[in-house]
């Protein structure tokens, strides 16, 4: 088919819960036709429905593993399945590791990888050059505060967003001029179950940063990827924090992340 006769549609991962799916209501509720991906068929039903009946738009879903290649590949058979294209990409799924390095599963190091890294490099290199060929569109890569600072007791997830980042800050000076943007969303901790699913939810990151809902979490980065903000922190703590971490020395900031990020029991265990 050719391209002039398909459908455009924002493109988000990680999209049947959390940010992922706040950020598909953001796009649905301005009009913008979806294809939400996930691992579970179920869930992404499920979250199609509700923003079907709620907006009005059309809402395809498709099911992958997107840690693997075949996973990212499949995306883009999709995309020609249904007649679309992807007008926007959201690069949202991801998944984080707690723990000291050398504790953590290599098959789960290598997923993290592959998903937060990998991934995002796969998805984005499929369609960018279509959105350039059709000068309009964009990509809105989600990251972490964590990612401007090296995390110990979370080294490779804090690393694997240092990489999103820096691409994307990289890609957003390629496409200037284009009139196609590339935007970067580093929130500090969001209200899901992110921490809880990476045993870090009493770390006292958490209780020091606070959380943000992911509705609010939303908002700010669909109105300031529309604006075409290339890198987007939300909310003023976070802004501040993000300044002071491209000043501070690293001799500084890294003791002080692990005391943050290290690993403690519950109230309920100490």
């Amino acid at each position: 088919m050719a391209e002039r006769d398909t459908v455009p549609v924002t493109l988000i991962t990680g999209a049947s819960e959390g940010l992922g799916l706040a950020l598909a209501r953001e796009f649905a509720h301005t009009g913008h036709a979806l294809l939400l991906v996930a691992r579970t068929r179920s869930t992404l039903e499920e979250a199609a429905q509700k923003i079907n009946q709620a907006t009005g738009v059309e809402v395809h879903i498709h099911a992958a593993d997107l840690s693997t290649r075949e996973g990212c590949k499949s995306v883009v058979a999709a995309l020609d399945e249904y007649g679309l294209h992807a007008e926007y990409l959201v690069n949202n799924a991801g998944i984080g590791l707690s723990g000291p390095f050398v504790e953590n599963g290599s098959d789960d190091l290598m997923r993290l990888a592959d998903l937060n890294m990998r991934a995002v490099t796969d998805l984005t290199r499929r369609v960018l050059p279509g959105m350039i060929s059709r000068s309009s569109g964009g990509v809105l890569n989600i990251a972490s505060l964590g990612g401007y600072l090296p995390g110990p007791f979370q080294a490779a997830y804090y690393a694997s967003k240092a990489y999103v980042i820096s691409l994307s800050e990289a890609l957003a000076y390629e496409v200037a001029g284009t009139n196609v943007r590339v935007s970067v969303f580093a929130p500090g901790p969001l209200k899901t179950r992110f921490h809880e699913r990476m045993d870090a939810q009493n770390d006292i990151y958490i209780r020091f940063m606070g959380v943000m809902s992911v509705e609010q979490a939303a908002k700010s980065a669909y109105k300031n990827f529309m604006r075409g903000r290339k890198v987007i922190v939300p909310g003023l703590i976070n802004t501040m924090s993000a300044q002071m971490l491209r000043i501070l020395p690293h001799t500084l900031l890294v003791p002080f992340a692990a005391w943050l990020l290290r690993r403690r029991e519950s109230a309920g265990n100490a």
